[in-house]
């Protein structure tokens, strides 16, 4: 009995030393708020992926608080985790709390949203800019698809003005369709990225503005919401255009429903997936070397930008030709394959 008891204590601190050895460390992820389908992807996917490469994670929400983030920060410095992976509230206030974790040594990770204000170890965001001249082809294609030319009305609805995703999304959109002057765009910014201040916008710029032709909104869940009070207008599907961007589920129903004509996809995996093939060379303080590199078969380019290491990823059109493909994360069909550090 007592060789028993014995055996089984050995077994339980075999265990227990062999655990630690495979965890690399915890990390925790600062998200913004969990109130649409790209942030609570997000969780899942960088769990998942830092998972792969020997990490334990750790995820703290906002609620689109940026006070509460702030202190979010302050806990998490006493706690001494391996890294710090931050998906800012708001770019400007967060700059003290990313200084003040790494002057305690502890590395900081920004996720798709870019702070460009102060030194981070690594960011990786989507080619925001490029999402921008992506709907800006789409935006062309369709007014001149409608109209034969390439002239019209387009109520373009942003997110928080203080998230540097919308912003460098309009100002990738308004740059390229500078080409066309017969294009007037009226933007508005939904605050806090709340989905029923996207619909009131819509409705009040439906009613001053009834010859919109197209709407674009800077994230899916915002789109429910614009259907929603054009249905309310009476309007059916097809009667004003849309698209917007990130690629959520809610997107993509809406398209095969005949709502959206356009989503334009935020590479939510292969984002998530760059950070975990990067931790150790952050963790360990290494460097990162500029350059191409495979993620997830899409490529992924990093530069280093005066604020550190960044790598930009590419998005893509949806239409009802695409939809169903596997690859789009709004798809809810995570990658089969496992990542691998980068050496």
């Amino acid at each position: 009995m007592m060789l028993t008891l014995l055996s089984v204590l050995v077994l339980g601190l075999s265990m227990l030393t062999t655990a630690a050895a495979q965890s690399k460390g915890v990390v925790y992820y600062l998200v913004p708020t969990l109130l649409d389908e790209f942030q609570t992807g997000s969780v899942s996917a960088l769990e998942m992926f830092l998972k792969q490469t020997g990490y334990e994670m750790k995820t703290l929400n906002a609620d689109n608080k940026t006070d509460a983030q702030q202190s979010q920060m302050n806990d998490v410095i006493a706690l001494k985790p391996s890294a710090i992976i931050l998906a800012a509230v708001d770019f400007n206030a967060l700059k003290p709390s990313i200084e003040a974790a790494r002057a305690a040594g502890i590395p900081v990770v920004e996720f798709d949203r870019q702070v460009t204000s102060t030194m981070s170890d690594f960011t990786s965001v989507a080619g925001t800019i490029e999402i921008g001249h992506v709907a800006a082809d789409q935006a062309e294609a369709m007014l001149k698809a409608k109209k034969g030319d390439v002239t019209g009305k387009i109520l373009q609805v942003l997110g928080d003005p203080g998230d540097p995703y919308t912003l460098d999304i309009q100002k990738g959109f308004e740059e390229k369709m500078k080409a066309f002057p017969g294009v007037t765009i009226i933007s508005v910014p939904a605050l806090q990225w709340e989905a029923s201040n996207a619909g009131t916008i819509v409705a009040d710029q439906m009613l001053a503005n009834p010859d919109i032709d197209l709407i674009f909104l800077h994230a899916a869940h915002l789109s429910v919401a614009a259907v929603a009070s054009l249905e309310a207008a009476g309007k059916k599907p097809g009667d004003v255009m849309m698209m917007s961007s990130n690629g959520a589920p809610v997107g993509l129903d809406l398209i095969r429903k005949g709502w959206l004509n356009t989503e334009v996809e935020q590479p939510l995996y292969a984002q998530a997936a760059a950070i975990a093939m990067f931790m150790d060379k952050i963790v360990a303080k290494q460097e990162i070397k500029a350059g191409e590199y495979d993620v997830l078969g899409l490529k992924g380019v990093v530069t280093i930008e005066a604020w550190g290491p960044n790598i930009k990823i590419p998005g893509a059109a949806i239409t009802k030709e695409n939809v169903d493909n596997p690859a789009f994360w709004g798809n809810m069909k995570p990658p089969a394959g496992t990542v691998e550090s980068v050496k």
